[in-house]
């Protein structure tokens, strides 16, 4: 396959790490790459891969939110999200 001539990724089974499928997706990125890349996340509903998903989509809000503040301590997170770290 030639990965600088794909324009189209289609994640249908997501990984529980983010990062293993954002490198997946960065692949079609690589140097030499003149097209718009268009990524699809295929997703059924009410199966895990939707809580899979909704899980990465929580994790990286939090990550944002921690990483995007000075001024953020325990006193600013809920029970959940400290549990949610662990």
């Amino acid at each position: 396959m030639n990965l600088v001539g794909a324009d189209v990724v289609i994640h249908y089974d997501p990984w529980w790490n983010q990062a293993a499928q954002n490198q997946a997706t960065d692949r079609a990125h690589r140097i030499g790459q003149e097209h718009k890349v268009t990524v699809y996340n295929l997703i059924s509903k009410g199966t895990i891969e939707e809580k899979i998903l909704e899980m990465q989509k929580n994790k990286q809000q939090l990550v944002d939110n921690i990483l995007g503040n000075d001024r953020v301590n325990s006193s600013n997170l809920s029970k959940e999200d400290l549990l949610g770290l662990l």
